[in-house]
């Protein structure tokens, strides 16, 4: 085993787009478990649009990274070394163990993962928790009933995908928004039944071209133009989900809220934010459901993997440019 643990520690905050100067390479001796404590060498790393707020100083749903700290990530590893009873050396499990190639960890938070039931980096897509907040989002959120228009922007993500293909289980008529012929394409692979490429046309006027009868449920990945163009065609008591704003994270200046809420006050309808890890006790529900669909050919998964964390800040803006198809996931090492 290698004695030096490779990390990316953040090192000032961004205003604005995260450049490379925000992190720092690092190398430190591997940690040694305590009691109760195991070893992980991480083979895999999550990177979630989540990070650019995880940045920020203020108040938020979760303490921010602080200067110095290896930067936050959700991770697939192997243990290799355990002074716990609850996780075995030669485990595969899931956790936060941040941008780095071993981590210490008490296993709060992490539960084992088994690679013979799919690939180890699924488990930070579908089977994790872009997996976790599409399935939530949608069903227990926007309550989708049989033969709803559902709106999904940021489509061709690793949420939007997964919202998109759940409300087709679920007998809804699925329109996506993405960025770029070739996005929209993946869309309608994993079987988005029309999709808006807010690059060839303008947002609101797609949006009416798609959802000729309304929306009745809008899934929210993006924010800005995208949110003010679904509210205008919101039916009556449409729900609409704040998953997330993408397209806001990076403004150094002000966010940009819809200026035409009152389409709420209208239409009767509701507009809820969530956060997926207030589902955590109904995670395991979820992922079985999850694995059943893709077993029957209901769900395809996809994963965008990139090699090497030294790159960590490349492979973060391709959130960002839209570079992405699919769940983008860091291979960090071999595992060996």
């Amino acid at each position: 085993m290698s004695e030096i643990n490779r990390q990316i520690l953040l090192a000032q905050r961004p205003v604005g787009e995260p450049g490379p100067e925000v992190f720092e390479v690092n190398e430190a001796p591997v940690p040694e478990p305590g009691n109760g404590e195991f070893l992980v060498k991480v083979l895999y790393n999550s990177v979630d649009p989540a990070m650019r707020g995880w940045m920020n100083e203020g108040r938020s749903y979760i303490q921010p990274v602080q200067l110095g700290e290896v930067m936050r990530a959700g991770a697939i590893g192997r243990v290799v070394k355990s002074r716990n009873d609850h996780f075995r050396e030669g485990a595969y499990v899931s956790g936060m163990f941040g941008v780095q190639h071993y981590a210490v960890s008490d296993g709060k938070g992490v539960i084992e993962v088994d690679p013979s039931i799919a690939p180890l980096e699924r488990y930070l897509g579908v089977l994790g928790m872009p997996g976790m907040t599409a399935y939530f989002g949608l069903l227990d959120v926007g309550q989708p009933k049989e033969g709803d228009t559902v709106l999904v922007s940021g489509a061709a993500g690793a949420v939007g995908a997964t919202v998109g293909q759940i409300a087709k289980i679920k007998g809804c008529r699925a329109v996506g928004v993405a960025g770029g012929q070739e996005k929209c394409d993946f869309a309608r692979e994993v079987g988005f039944d029309d999709v808006v490429d807010y690059k060839a046309e303008q947002a609101g006027k797609g949006i009416k071209r798609a959802c000729p009868d309304g929306v009745d449920v809008y899934f929210d990945n993006v924010g800005g133009e995208v949110l003010e163009g679904a509210l205008a065609r919101l039916r009556l008591n449409a729900r609409v989900v704040l998953c997330g704003a993408i397209s806001q994270y990076n403004n150094a200046d002000s966010l940009q809220g819809p200026r035409n809420y009152m389409a709420l006050l209208v239409n009767r309808a509701r507009m809820e934010g969530f956060v997926v890890f207030d589902y955590a006790k109904r995670y395991g529900e979820a992922a079985q459901q999850m694995a059943q669909w893709i077993q029957e050919g209901k769900l395809e998964a996809r994963e965008h993997v990139v090699d090497g964390i030294d790159d960590f800040q490349k492979h973060l803006m391709m959130l960002f440019r839209g570079e992405n198809f699919g769940k983008l996931v860091i291979k960090v090492q071999n595992d060996d």
